[in-house]
């Protein structure tokens, strides 16, 4: 059984509600994330949107390195209970907010700096007899193709959507995107070790052309050790780093 909270150096997250459990590659994802608006990589980020926001990992770590004000979407009730008390435990409950709501029917009344999502991954598949699990991991309730025109309907005109994908998805995706005006500007893939075949990629969208979007790969253990491009990215975060 997966443990009921994960602590990291600033913040407690409590996942016992959560179908979908606090996991290394969101982590990575999420620190991948804030590390470019630290760095000032993506602009000016004074407001950002979490589709899917589940635990509130990711709007936690991010809200740990920026000032921006954070907006999750979630359709799930007890997960959306439980973020909103994993977000008032922390030291920036007053810039973290939750509205129980379908991204394809929100309405904010401003569009955002920066949209990401860590999103439901499998179409198609097998499903298993949790609900929950099922609403978390599969996306009947959220399609790619929603996903990206939502992410799109959303941003500012320079600003940027972030997104976690199973690697065998990728393709896919940067040609959905494309058909909602969200061009590739840098694409990160991630391998459990060096032996291992990708499995996750990290990929960040813009409305705006770039000439030579980035590539790069990050390996997260090697010899059962994290490997420094990793650690560096986590030593904020992990406890153990």
């Amino acid at each position: 059984m997966a443990n009921t909270y994960f602590g990291f150096k600033e913040f407690m997250v409590y996942q016992e509600h959560c179908a979908m459990k606090v996991c290394t590659d969101a982590c990575l994802f999420g620190a991948w994330l804030a590390d470019k608006v630290q760095n000032g990589a993506l602009g000016e980020i004074k407001s950002a949107l979490d589709i899917g926001l589940g635990t509130g990992v990711l709007s936690l770590m991010l809200a740990q390195k920026c000032d921006a004000v954070i907006d999750g979407v979630e359709i799930d009730e007890l997960t959306i209970r439980q973020a909103l008390s994993n977000f008032r435990t922390s030291p920036w409950e007053k810039r973290l907010n939750v509205f129980h709501q379908t991204i394809q029917r929100f309405m904010p009344a401003q569009s955002y700096n920066l949209v990401f999502s860590n999103p439901p991954f499998f179409e198609q598949h097998l499903k298993s007899s949790d609900d929950k699990r099922n609403l978390a991991l599969h996306s009947e309730e959220l399609k790619l193709d929603e996903l990206a025109a939502s992410a799109s309907r959303l941003l500012k005109p320079t600003g940027h959507f972030a997104v976690l994908l199973p690697y065998a998805r990728t393709a896919e995706f940067i040609y959905i995107a494309g058909d909602h005006e969200l061009s590739l500007h840098d694409a990160v893939t991630v391998k459990q070790t060096p032996a291992h075949q990708p499995f996750r990629s990290m990929l960040l969208f813009g409305k705006t052309q770039v000439s030579a979007p980035g590539s790069s790969t990050i390996t997260i253990k090697e010899d059962d050790e994290y490997t420094a491009p990793f650690a560096m990215l986590l030593k904020d975060y992990y406890i153990n780093l």
